[in-house]
């Protein structure tokens, strides 16, 4: 399994943790929490052996398997299927018997019996390696992720964000590691898929460490909690379930604030009788004597939880623009011989507020790319009316630049602002002192959201397009995107498995995916957001 001898983690001149010593057992379901910033990713990237601990060592008893905030694949030209294959090496030999199938066809007879004879070892070596019964559990798991047939046999570049971060998922829990570092698993995922996941990791029988949000998978699935509090830099360890964790927190919190106003009270007493003592020579010492001893007193106390920091959110006012600011007329994709979506017109008018609905791979993510003019159509056209200026959040933050700084990201996106107001925006999205200078590619999936909305912040947009914005958020910080959506008075589009989100957009229409229907807003449609 893994175990970490006082490990320490810094960014930069920042501590993330200081000198810790923990173990991950088989049987440990643990729950890493803690708000965002506080370094959760920093710590399961390390675990995972992506990155070095600044202190200490990490010793691995096995395989880990490791689900990132934002999964990089390197073929995207591989078949989603053989990438979840992969997991075991099962890739490359079935990449080999599809590719025998067709020379075993050849006219040519030598060329068809040398490929009849290479399929025969290729088919002995897949069913010595379990084949069949492999790739059997590789598309119960894929099927239960909501990964069908048809995207299965689509190439990794052709998928959506969503559906190539459910592939790495599959890929993980179908290698059979003895270790699972999940980082937000449940993103992307509909409520059938959460649903299954949760049934699954319950019944794992190996150590996994989840850093979720999802209260629910988090009371349902853990065993032990780690609550990483970014204000001390340390990891709090209960062996205790979320529920008993969260009772368990508070009491402690409770009994820590007694002590303090106690120990406080008393040393207050010293201190003032001290200082009255000063006055005469002869007490000079006992003075002394008594100041050290409440200074002693005050420093044994144990730290009383500080309120966690929160993003200050508002989307920005909307620039001045026509009735109509953008326009989408016939528009339709298709991925090689996989159509995404055909025929789909969209007119956004000013301060108009339309949700996207569709399944997984309908295309959502999509569409708005097409909108936001990242990618091109197939057919048709986006036309853009007087005065419109696009605010584009990708939920896979592509609209930052990984390889730049914090700062120079934030500039880039308002070039207007002066240094002094640039990292005055970002304090308010706390980015302070050494962290607006790290390179965008270190950050965290919820720092990484900050820093894209922080760009929309500062754009002057007049038409928002939100993919997933809530995605990788506390729960303090998602309800500063709710009031924020609730009161910006621009258009937005918006794609989202969050009901809050929605009904904090209290949208006028829908536009349901692929077949481009447009209908009114009704309450009734709220039942598809999480099955979307």
């Amino acid at each position: 399994m893994i175990t970490a001898q006082a490990v320490e983690l810094r960014v930069g001149a920042r501590v993330l943790l200081e000198p810790t010593t923990f173990r991950i057992a088989a049987g440990d379901r643990i729950g890493l929490v803690g708000r965002n910033g506080a370094g959760k990713t920093t710590l399961t990237r390390t675990l995972a052996g992506e990155t070095q601990p600044t202190g200490g060592t990490i010793s691995r008893g096995g395989e880990v398997g490791y689900l990132p905030q934002d999964p990089r694949t390197g073929d995207l030209g591989a078949l989603a299927m053989d990438r979840v294959l992969s997991a075991r090496g099962l890739d490359e030999i079935v990449r080999g018997m599809r590719e025998t199938e067709g020379a075993m066809a050849s006219a040519d007879d030598e060329t068809r019996e040398d490929a009849m004879a290479r399929y025969s070892r290729l088919d002995a070596r897949f069913t010595a390696a379990g084949g069949y019964a492999a790739e059997s559990e590789a598309h119960r798991i894929a099927s239960n992720l909501g990964l069908d047939e048809r995207v299965l046999g689509q190439t990794i570049g052709t998928l959506s964000g969503g559906q190539r971060r459910r592939v790495e998922l599959a890929r993980i829990l179908f290698s059979g590691v003895e270790t699972l570092l999940l980082d937000e698993p449940t993103n992307h995922l509909d409520a059938d898929s959460i649903a299954w996941l949760r049934d699954y990791l319950k019944t794992y029988s190996g150590g996994f460490v989840v850093i979720s949000h999802d209260v629910d998978l988090l009371r349902a699935t853990v065993n032990k909690v780690f609550h990483l509090d970014a204000n001390r830099s340390v990891i709090d360890q209960y062996n205790l379930g979320w529920d008993a964790y969260l009772l368990q927190r508070e009491t402690d919190e409770k009994r820590r604030r007694r002590e303090r106003a106690n120990v406080e009270k008393k040393a207050a007493v010293l201190l003032s009788q001290a200082d009255k003592m000063r006055a005469k020579a002869t007490k000079a010492v006992a003075a002394q004597n008594m100041a050290r001893r409440a200074e002693k007193m005050l420093s044994g106390l144990e730290e009383t939880r500080m309120s966690d920091k929160v993003a200050r959110l508002r989307f920005p006012e909307p620039a001045p623009c026509g009735k109509t600011p953008i326009t989408a007329a016939d528009l339709s994709k298709s991925y090689g011989s996989t159509e995404v979506f055909t025929d789909v017109d969209l007119a956004i008018d000013r301060g108009s507020r339309v949700v996207v609905l569709g399944l997984n791979g309908a295309g959502k993510t999509t569409l708005l790319r097409i909108l936001g003019g990242l990618e091109a159509s197939d057919t048709g056209e986006v036309r853009p009316g007087h005065g419109l200026k696009l605010g584009y959040y990708a939920q896979e933050h592509e609209t930052l630049d990984l390889e730049r700084t914090v700062v120079e990201n934030l500039r880039s996106a308002a070039p207007d602002l002066t240094d002094t107001q640039v990292r005055s925006v970002l304090g308010s999205f706390l980015f302070s002192g050494d962290d607006a200078d790290k390179p965008a590619r270190v950050l965290s999936g919820g720092e990484k959201t900050r820093l894209a909305l922080a760009a929309l912040v500062v754009s002057s947009a007049n038409v928002l397009l939100l993919d997933e914005p809530t995605n990788n958020l506390d729960p303090a910080s998602r309800e500063e995107i709710l009031a924020a959506l609730r009161g910006y008075a621009g258009a937005v589009v918006l794609v989202s498995h969050d009901e809050g989100a929605v009904e904090a957009l209290n949208p006028e229409r829908v536009l349901l995916l692929p077949d481009g229907a447009e209908d009114l807003w009704s309450a009734d449609y709220l039942d598809l957001i999480s099955l979307a």
